[in-house]
């Protein structure tokens, strides 16, 4: 009798043991969540980053801390995510249109791979950037930003702190054949400085960065890079309708580290559908110059791909050289 009860307690060892495992994503989460954002503090970026954040732990019923990682226009705190732990503790509110889909032609060599090396939630939101320049009289549409930077000769220079914001920057200044310097900033409030200090013609920031420095009367509005015109800027016209074709307006995913658990990953895809089902948050995107771009992980993934196929051809007509 004693044999066959050991028996039976040496074959339930070997059985396979799924309490533990099960567990993390049935009770998920048993403490804070982290969220990594790739641009400073008190940016466009981060702003949106802890708007989410704050709903999102409203939600899931634990803090959820902001973890600014700025540097490598975003690639920095994106490679972090990718190669944090992989159990849902660690998540990026992320503008993946540039972080991945244009870091793959802005840089030679990515520390990450975009499709592999993270667990996609869903899209969130899209945003236009806009072109700011100093308020000068003499420079009020993007025909007069155009003649002022001709007249100079080449000597001219502009900001850039983002992926999406050189590219429009040298597709701009191609479209106009004239030659314009850039000058590289880690986040865009330093390039905006440099601007009001004289140091730059222009710039490209996103709208969530732009509103309330336009508000204030310190920069001026010429054109959106988007299809169509902000709502936060109606009467500001798009680049195409200034002239020069543009179709701009990055994209914003949740993503996490390859390997994080399936179930945790539809718990975190759902709270987020439940955020941008609020009409709190679409008083939030509208105030800040966003769109809503409901979606999950496969049309990130999808996104993803056709917009690093659209990069790369933007890169080439921006004749931009991988760094």
């Amino acid at each position: 009798m004693r044999i066959a009860q050991l028996a039976a307690l040496l074959g339930a060892a070997m059985l396979p043991f799924t309490g533990p495992t099960a567990a993390p994503a049935q009770d998920y989460p048993v403490r804070e969540i982290r969220t990594i954002c790739p641009f400073a503090p008190g940016t466009g970026a981060d702003i949106v980053v802890r708007y989410y954040a704050s709903k999102l732990s409203d939600l899931a019923g634990k803090p959820v801390i902001t973890e600014n990682r700025p540097g490598a226009q975003g690639l920095l705190g994106t490679e972090a995510v990718a190669r944090a732990k992989p159990d849902g503790y660690t998540i990026s509110i992320n503008p993946v249109a540039s972080t991945m889909a244009a870091a793959t032609h802005i840089f030679k060599k990515l520390s990450f791979d975009p499709l592999h090396d993270f667990e996609f939630g869903g899209t969130l939101l899209s945003v236009s950037f806009v072109l700011v320049v100093a308020p000068r009289d003499s420079i009020r549409t993007v025909a007069d930003l155009t003649k002022y930077l001709k007249e100079k000769k080449g000597d001219s220079f502009y900001g850039g702190s983002t992926n999406t914001g050189i590219v429009a920057s040298e597709l701009y200044k191609n479209a106009i054949g004239v030659d314009v310097k850039r000058v590289n900033y880690r986040s865009a409030f330093d390039g905006l400085n440099e601007m009001m200090s004289g140091n730059l013609d222009f710039y490209f920031t996103d709208t969530t960065t732009a509103l309330g420095q336009i508000a204030a009367g310190r920069y001026r509005p010429l054109a959106v890079t988007g299809t169509k015109r902000s709502k936060a800027l109606p009467d500001v016209p798009t680049m195409t309708e200034a002239g020069v074709p543009m179709d701009f307006a990055p994209w914003w995913g949740l993503v996490m580290p390859t390997g994080t658990p399936k179930p945790v990953v539809g718990k975190l895809t759902g709270w987020f559908d439940q955020i941008a089902a609020m009409p709190e948050t679409s008083e939030f995107l509208a105030r800040n110059g966003l769109d809503p771009m409901p979606g999950d992980s496969t049309a990130l993934r999808a996104l993803l791909i056709k917009d690093m196929a659209r990069w790369g051809e933007w890169a080439r007509l921006a004749q931009i050289e991988p760094q």
